[in-house]
């Protein structure tokens, strides 16, 4: 694991001093990244940023699952879950 997170006040001050953009301006932007993203996943829409990253729903079965205090079987019903992949860029920049 790394050893350091970046927060999103880091990497607002990053974008800013990367493109002198002022913070306030980034930070707009970002939230209305973030917000647009949330909106369109929540509808069942898949968004791809080619090369980077991309966000979809997927349905999860019911599924029997066990209590690791005790045991005890549990049921776990469907639901949903958002998955996140990594695109080639992104896969890339880690190696």
């Amino acid at each position: 694991m790394a050893d350091k997170s970046i927060t999103k006040t880091e990497l607002v001050a990053s974008i800013a001093s990367a493109t002198g953009q002022s913070q306030s301006a980034v930070s707009g932007v970002l939230d209305s990244l973030f917000s647009t993203v949330s909106e369109a996943v929540a509808k069942g829409s898949k968004v791809s940023i080619p090369g980077w990253l991309s966000f979809e729903r997927v349905e999860t079965s019911a599924r029997t699952g066990r209590n690791p205090q005790t045991g005890a079987e549990i049921k776990i019903p469907a639901g949903q879950r958002v998955k996140v992949t990594a695109g080639s860029k992104l896969k890339a920049a880690v190696k």
